[in-house]
């Protein structure tokens, strides 16, 4: 896995003078050197089997990924007197984000190290409960307040942003998702059908119903350009939808929880 290196301190080459008839060797290309550096920068998620993730049930919770063959689990250390509210991965840093009640703090959890790699305390934001979702691209953190069609957001690390309006969206809203290749939040309503899409502005601009009843977390494949969500109505599964809201298929979730997310796993992190 590639990580790239963000405080490295580089020093300049010591040029040799070239002796007369001595042939000089092509220097790497800048350009070249310049890419490497952009795209280990950027951040990129590898595509490839979907991994869903949700928390188990009781005790330690632990997060376990139900679309992998091996149901792996990564430690959340939540202590019995811990209560989830909202849940989120963030594939360009493989990070797994855990909104705590009372109040607005988030655990961030490191998945390939299997350990926690901050706490968040969202300074300044509207006290609120509820689902999470993660802008990979800017790590911008969207989560439900206390204002219904209001958003407060953060940065990465915890930095309160403001709130942000949205343009008629689903009532009472319970889910929150994003769509990484049209660069849209995606919000479920609590009636567990209506989904609208909103820019980084606020305004709406799709909207979709979903065939079956679903929520109250969502989640989105943004390869496949499917919606996950539990089903309410079936304990222990997961409905897919696809981008239509027609209804695919149906996967366990041997955990129950309602809190779920979806994603490839990150090939370049960004911390």
């Amino acid at each position: 896995m590639l990580v790239p290196l963000m405080n490295a301190t580089f020093m300049r080459a010591v040029t040799r003078r070239s002796r007369p008839g001595a042939t000089r060797k092509p220097a790497f290309s800048s350009f070249a050197a310049a890419g490497v550096l952009t795209l280990a920068l950027a951040g990129c998620a590898t595509r490839g089997p979907l991994h869903v993730y949700t928390l188990a049930a009781g005790g330690e919770r632990p997060v376990l990924d139900v679309g992998a063959n091996t149901n792996a689990e990564v430690p959340s250390f939540l202590g019995d007197e811990d209560r989830v509210t909202g849940f989120a991965y963030d594939p360009y840093t493989d990070h797994f984000f855990l909104r705590l009640a009372p109040g607005n703090r988030i655990r961030v959890v490191d998945r390939p190290a299997r350990a926690i790699k901050r706490e968040l305390e969202i300074k300044g934001a509207p006290e609120g409960a509820g689902d999470l979702a993660v802008r990979p691209r800017d790590g911008y953190i969207y989560m439900l307040g206390p204002t219904p069609g209001r958003l407060p957001y953060c940065t990465r690390l915890g930095k309160y942003l403001g709130e942000l309006t949205l343009e008629k969206p689903a009532a009472n809203v319970t889910g929150l998702a994003f769509d990484m290749v049209n660069d849209v939040l995606l919000v479920l309503g609590d009636e567990g059908h209506r989904v609208t899409a909103h820019g980084l502005t606020g305004r709406k601009v799709a909207e979709v119903k979903l065939e079956r009843r679903a929520g109250p977390a969502l989640a989105f494949d943004s390869d496949q350009r499917e919606y996950h969500a539990p089903l309410p109505d079936r304990p222990g599964e997961i409905g897919v939808f696809d981008e239509q809201g027609r209804f695919l298929r149906s996967a366990s979730a041997p955990t129950g929880s309602p809190l779920i997310d979806v994603g490839p796993r990150s090939f370049i992190r960004v911390f």
